[in-house]
C-alpha cells in the first residue's frame, strides 16, 4: 500500500515537471520563434488537475514547486551562458545558480497551489459548500493565488518576471485584454479558464473518483452546475477569438495618429566576449557605429545599449564632439546607448539624445539587473567569482522626461526594463506628457544565440499592446525591430547580423485603461483583486463553520 502511494506521488511529481516544461515551451517555441497560448492553458489544466487530486496540502505545494521549477528554469536556461561563457563562472556553479534562482522563485507558486488546495479543494472534500459555490471555488481561488504568485515574482526583491504566463498569449484570443488589464491580468484570466476546464475534466463520474466523489453522491443535483465554468470558458474564449483584430476589437479607442518618423536602428552584432576588448570589440564599435550614426539620412538614428562601450572620458579625443557636431544642425537626431558618470557621482547605464538647436538629452536606466548592474546585499562574494565588466551602476529615477523630436515624445528604456509594464506606465501619469513612441535599446549578446532574443521581442510586443504605443528596438545582436501600436512586427533585422534597419514609425496619442490605472497605482489593483478573492474564500469557509477533514 505504502509502495503504491509512493509510486503515485512520484508519477504526479513527474507529470508536474512535464507540465512545467510545457509551460516554458508555450512562452516561446524555439523552432518557430512564436508563443503558443493553447499550450500554456493546457499545461495549467494539468497542474490544476493534479492539485485537485492531491491528498494533502504538502503534496499540492510540492506539485506547484515542481511545475514552477521546470517552467522557470526552462524559460531562462540561457542565464547559464551569461554566467559561464561570459562570466567565467565554473559550469557546475552556473547550473546550480540557475536552478537556485528558479527554485527560490518557485516557492511563490508552491504557496499558490497550497492555497488553492486549502481553500478550493479541501473544502470540497469537507462537503459543506453548495453546488454552485463548489464549482466556482477552485477556479477562482487558483486564479487569485496564481496571480499573487506572478505579482510577487515580478516585484519582490527587485522582481524578475521574465517568462510570465501571460506572454504566451501575445498572439492568442486573450491578448485583446492587454490594454485593459496588462500581462498579469491576462495571466489571471488564463489561470481562471484553465482551472475551470480542469474542474470540468476532473469532475467525478463514478463513486471511485477522488476527492469530490463524496460530495456528488450526497448532492446528485449539482452535476448540472459543473457545466457553468466550462460554459463560461467557451463563451469567453469564443467571443475574444471571433472579435475583430486590433483597434476594432476590445482595445480602447484612445489612440490617434501623430506624424510618421523615418528611423534607422543600428545592430552592431559585436560578440559579448569581444565587446569590451581594447584590441577588437572596442575599436570595431567606435568605427562601425560612428560611421552609421554620421552617415544615416534618417530623421532619427538609434544605437543600442552601450553601443559605445567606453565612458566619455576614455574615448579618443574629440570622438563624441565630432558625432555631436553632425546633429547640431539639419533635420536629424540621435539616441545613443553609452555608460556615463564617474567615481564620485557613480556610473549609469544611459541613453543620450542629440538634436539640432537643443541641449543634450539624457536617460539613466532605472531598473537595474542584479549581479550584472548592481550587487545585491550579501552577494559580493558571488560577483567576485565572475568576470563581468561594468557591474555596479547607480539607478535613475522612475519617471524621466521623454526625448522630444519632430512632434514625437520618445521614451527610452534599456534592456529588460521593458519587462516592467507598470514602470513604463508611470510615464503616462500626466496625459499631456505621455510618450508617443517607446524605444528599447538592448544588448542580449550576454545570452548568445538563444531563445532570449525572441522572448524579449514578445515582451516588447506585449508592452506595445498594453500601452498602445509603437516600440522601436535597437539591439546589439537582435531582435532589432519596429513594432506598431497593435503589437505587430512591421520590420526586423535577422539576428546575429550587422546591419541597419530603416523604416517608418507612427506615434500614437491617448491613454489606455492599463496605462491610466497602472500609471497611477502600479500593480496595486491586481494585488487587491487577488487578496480580496482569497480573503472572501477564506471567510466564507469560516462562516460555514467547517472543520478540516
Amino acid at each position: 500500500m505504502a509502495h503504491g502511494l509512493l509510486a503515485q506521488a512520484w508519477t504526479r511529481g513527474l507529470l508536474a515537471l512535464l507540465a512545467g516544461g510545457l509551460q516554458a515551451l508555450s512562452i516561446l517555441i524555439p523552432w518557430t520563434g512564436e508563443p503558443a497560448w493553447w499550450l500554456q492553458l493546457a499545461s495549467l489544466v494539468v497542474l490544476v488537475a493534479l492539485v485537485a487530486r492531491s491528498r494533502h496540502l504538502r503534496e499540492a505545494a510540492a506539485l506547484g514547486f515542481a511545475f514552477a521549477l521546470a517552467w522557470l528554469a526552462g524559460s531562462w536556461w540561457w542565464l547559464f551562458t551569461s554566467l559561464h561563457v561570459y562570466g567565467n563562472l565554473p559550469a557546475p556553479l552556473a547550473v546550480a545558480s540557475v536552478l537556485a534562482l528558479a527554485g527560490s522563485l518557485a516557492l511563490y507558486y508552491a504557496i499558490a497551489t497550497a492555497l488553492a488546495w486549502r481553500l478550493g479543494v479541501s473544502v470540497q472534500i469537507g462537503g459543506s459548500a453548495r453546488p454552485r459555490a463548489v464549482v466556482w471555488r477552485l477556479p477562482l481561488v487558483f486564479a487569485a493565488a496564481w496571480l499573487l504568485a506572478e505579482l510577487a515574482r515580478g516585484q519582490w526583491l527587485t522582481g524578475f518576471p521574465w517568462g510570465a504566463g501571460g506572454y504566451a498569449h501575445v498572439d492568442g484570443p486573450l491578448v485583446v485584454l492587454a490594454p485593459w488589464v496588462g500581462v498579469y491580468g491576462i495571466g489571471f484570466v488564463a489561470a481562471l479558464a484553465a482551472a475551470a476546464l480542469a474542474q470540468f475534466l476532473t469532475a467525478p463520474r463514478s463513486s471511485f473518483d477522488p476527492p469530490t466523489a463524496d460530495l456528488v453522491r450526497r448532492a446528485p443535483a449539482q452535476g448540472h452546475w459543473l457545466w457553468l465554468p466550462l460554459g463560461a470558458l467557451v463563451t469567453l474564449l469564443g467571443a475574444l477569438w471571433l472579435a475583430p483584430a486590433g483597434d476594432q476589437a476590445l482595445a480602447p479607442q484612445v489612440s490617434q495618429a501623430a506624424p510618421p518618423l523615418r528611423v534607422a536602428l543600428l545592430q552592431g552584432n559585436i560578440a559579448q566576449d569581444e565587446k569590451f576588448r581594447p584590441g577588437s570589440g572596442i575599436p570595431l564599435a567606435l568605427d562601425w557605429y560612428g560611421r552609421q550614426m554620421v552617415g544615416s539620412s534618417a530623421q532619427l538614428v538609434i544605437a543600442p545599449e552601450t553601443a559605445i562601450p567606453l565612458l566619455p572620458r576614455d574615448l579618443p579625443a574629440g570622438y563624441l564632439d565630432e558625432i555631436a557636431e553632425q546633429f547640431r544642425t539639419g533635420h536629424r537626431a540621435l539616441m545613443l546607448g553609452i555608460p556615463l558618470g564617474g567615481d564620485r557621482e557613480g556610473y549609469t547605464n544611459s541613453v543620450i539624445g542629440l538634436r539640432p538647436r537643443a541641449d543634450a538629452y539624457r536617460y539613466d536606466k532605472h531598473h537595474l539587473v542584479p549581479f550584472g548592474e548592481f550587487i545585491p546585499p550579501l552577494f559580493r562574494w558571488f560577483t567576485e567569482l565572475m568576470d563581468i565588466p561594468l557591474g555596479d551602476f547607480r539607478r535613475g529615477v522612475l519617471s524621466q522626461p521623454s526625448f522630444q523630436w519632430q512632434g514625437q515624445r520618445l521614451a527610452p528604456n534599456i534592456c529588460y526594463e521593458d519587462l516592467f509594464g507598470e514602470q513604463l506606465a508611470a510615464r503616462f501619469a500626466i496625459a499631456e506628457e505621455a510618450p508617443t513612441i517607446l524605444v528599447n535599446v538592448s544588448n542580449i549578446a550576454w545570452f548568445g544565440d538563444s531563445v532570449a532574443i525572441d522572448q524579449h521581442l514578445q515582451i516588447s510586443r506585449m508592452r506595445a499592446l498594453e500601452l498602445h504605443r509603437p516600440m522601436l528596438r535597437a539591439t546589439n545582436t537582435g531582435a532589432t525591430a519596429i513594432i506598431d501600436h497593435q503589437g505587430r512586427v512591421t520590420a526586423r533585422l535577422p539576428r546575429l547580423t550587422r546591419g541597419v534597419l530603416e523604416g517608418e514609425v507612427e506615434g500614437r496619442r491617448g491613454i489606455t485603461a492599463f496605462a491610466r490605472w497602472a500609471g497611477a497605482w502600479g500593480l496595486a489593483p491586481l494585488w487587491l483583486l487577488g487578496l480580496v478573492l482569497l480573503a472572501f474564500a477564506g471567510f466564507s469557509e469560516r462562516g460555514r463553520g467547517r472543520t478540516p477533514g
